[in-house]
């Protein structure tokens, strides 16, 4: 398949598993790096090219950002803004081979967060106290964790918050989209002025993403929540699979 078609395939399919269910990453990253994008410029490019989808989204959850395990939005913000930087910067001086060997990893971890994030969550709900400077370090850690790689980091926060006491899931969602995009938007600020995005290849999958995200809002409309988390459950425990044994051959 020509890389361009590849790309926008990849972009198309990805828009849409992050407007259904999320994991969009695990179709653009291997797909940057089939096409020889280098794997930290990759996971660079990738976030860039899915950002303006989950951007997008903020204008309609921008009126729910609200406090989050009694601590204010603001100072929720400000560390996720500042482990997204950290992240970021941790990505740009990590050497792609370390990245490779660690990539299955994280892949896994978000793997699992797709699959048990939720129910870790609220198996665990209150379980640690509402301490402040617990809250804001757990969620400087998501940031670093968004900002490096971030695949499924929205699930990741909605479990930290449930452990933390936060028992209205549903209400969550905007503080989640804010959050990870806010972590997102450093992070893409920082590959921008780092050099580190592949414009070609990431501006084709950029405009599969667009439509695959209007796509996979029209779809979620008609598709049950199950069929469409379960299919993205099988995709991504299978990229995971592939990227354990790309590592170790």
């Amino acid at each position: 398949m020509p890389p361009p078609l590849l790309l926008f395939g990849a972009g198309l399919l990805a828009g849409t598993m992050n407007a259904l269910a999320g994991g969009g990453s695990f179709v653009m990253l291997p797909a940057l790096i089939a096409v020889g994008v280098p794997s930290v410029q990759a996971n660079a490019s990738s976030t860039v090219a899915l950002w303006p989808g989950s951007a997008a989204s903020v204008w309609i959850y921008h009126p729910g950002m609200r406090p989050l395990c009694g601590v204010a939005a603001r100072p929720m913000l400000a560390v996720t803004l500042a482990g997204g930087l950290a992240g970021s910067l941790f990505l740009l001086c990590t050497p792609s081979s370390a990245f490779d060997a660690v990539l299955p990893w994280l892949m896994l971890l978000a793997t699992m967060a797709l699959i048990f994030g939720r129910r870790i969550g609220a198996a665990l709900q209150g379980q640690l106290p509402r301490r402040t400077g617990l809250v804001l370090a757990a969620q400087f850690g998501l940031g670093v964790y968004g900002g490096y790689f971030g695949g499924a980091v929205g699930l990741m926060m909605v479990a930290v918050w449930s452990l933390l006491g936060e028992s209205d899931i549903k209400g969550l969602n905007g503080p989640r989209t804010l959050l990870v995009t806010a972590a997102n938007t450093v992070a893409v600020l920082t590959f921008v002025a780092a050099g580190a995005v592949r414009w070609p290849q990431t501006l084709i999958a950029l405009a599969g993403g667009l439509l695959g995200g209007i796509a996979g809002a029209r779809l979620g409309r008609v598709t049950p929540t199950g069929i469409t988390r379960a299919m993205t459950i099988c995709f991504t425990a299978g990229v995971t699979v592939v990227f354990f044994v790309r590592a170790h051959l």
